[in-house]
């Protein structure tokens, strides 16, 4: 909650030296302080009893600037933790099926293999190999994958949708087990790249934790996962514009930048292209601001799990018993953005392009053919 020993104390009217000393484990804890704290935070007392699954602090993979604070760090991983620990308990009390992903534990990946993984990953998760995914989010999530909206509060009880220089964390001990994918919301471009760099972190460093560089393999994961190397062979060439990137940003739902990078990964333009393209780029002001909106995602499967197992209105009754904040749970397993009901996810099935918000709008090229969208930019 970011809250101090202090503010607790003057919160709960518990002497802070006592919550210090209780933290340090220099003393034991109290039964009726803790429901003091629990009451003044709006915490179920099980939270400060119940035994969470560890999540191993070298195992937790991190979508981050290096400016992000350490102490901001600390709270994503006491905020993703509990994240899993509900996650995990919904997932197996519902029976819901568990991801099926391909791993390597190779101690020297080549990048051949990483678009190898990443179509091994499409596969897995039932998508078309050479087509753009309408919805990243439900797919992760029919494949088992569960996905929460991270946010951090201020002291004053405030927002931090921007994850302060966070955008993605994730976990995954291996089959059989829950994987989550923790994001902090930002542009719809953004955040689909963040679930495809995450996903990343699942496929390659699942069981291999200590790899030199694992962001950028885990970047060039999430370019082959999003945007084929055959598509990217045919779409992008070196006499594309920045116009035409827009157009293909439109069609793929990512980032013109990040297709600028992987034109010079599939070999499509050279450094001096890539540099040419980056300098307008930056004439333009799109390095921080592009053009073509890209729809943002929603997660449905933690709140479908919730309701299923709560009610329609399950956030108090399942506060309760999964031992956790209200508004934490909230925020983890948003209700559906619409009072429309969505179809709950499916583990396997064909891929839906409008269930939750489309991303991208699909259009024909020519009458009879449905499956390749069209160039025009939304």
């Amino acid at each position: 909650m970011g809250l101090t020993q202090a503010q607790v104390s003057g919160m709960s009217g518990v002497a802070s030296s006592w919550i210090s000393d209780v933290e340090n484990g220099y003393r034991d804890h109290d039964d009726a302080k803790l429901e003091q704290i629990a009451e003044a935070t709006e915490t179920p007392a099980g939270f400060f009893y119940v035994q969470p699954k560890t999540v191993p602090l070298d195992s937790l993979r991190f979508r981050k600037l290096a400016s992000a604070k350490r102490t901001v760090t600390k709270r994503v991983h006491a905020l993703y933790s509990e994240s899993y620990r509900v996650s995990d308990d919904l997932i197996t009390s519902e029976r819901y099926p568990t991801p099926p992903l391909p791993y390597t534990d190779a101690d020297e990946i080549t990048d051949d293999e990483i678009e190898e993984l990443a179509d091994q990953t499409r596969v897995a998760l039932r998508l078309a190999p050479d087509k753009p995914i309408p919805h990243v989010t439900r797919a992760l999530e029919r494949g088992g994958i569960a996905v929460a909206p991270m946010v951090l509060t201020d002291n004053a009880g405030g927002d931090e949708p921007s994850g302060n220089d966070h955008f993605g964390v994730s976990y995954w001990s291996g089959l059989g087990d829950t994987a989550l994918i923790g994001y902090f919301p930002a542009s719809g471009d953004r955040d689909r790249f963040t679930l495809a760099h995450e996903l990343g972190h699942l496929v390659l460093h699942s069981f291999r934790p200590r790899v030199r560089d694992a962001e950028g393999e885990a970047n060039r994961f999430a370019s082959a996962f999003l945007v084929p190397r055959n598509r990217a062979k045919e779409d992008l060439s070196a006499h594309m514009t920045l116009t035409d990137y827009a157009r293909m940003k439109a069609i793929w739902g990512v980032s013109i930048q990040a297709l600028i990078m992987r034109g010079a990964a599939v070999g499509k333009i050279d450094d001096s292209r890539k540099r040419s393209l980056y300098v307008q780029l930056s004439q333009r002001n799109w390095r921080k601001k592009e053009p073509v909106e890209v729809g943002q995602e929603s997660p449905l499967l933690l709140w479908t799990l919730l309701e299923r197992k709560y009610g329609a209105r399950p956030y108090v009754p399942g506060a309760e018993h999964l031992a956790i904040p209200p508004a934490v749970l909230r925020s983890i397993a948003p209700s559906p953005a619409t009072s429309v009901r969505q179809s709950p996810p499916k583990a396997e099935g064909p891929q839906s392009t409008g269930e939750g918000g489309t991303v991208v709008q699909f259009k024909r090229r020519g009458a009879g053919n449905t499956a390749s969208p069209s160039r025009a930019v939304r």
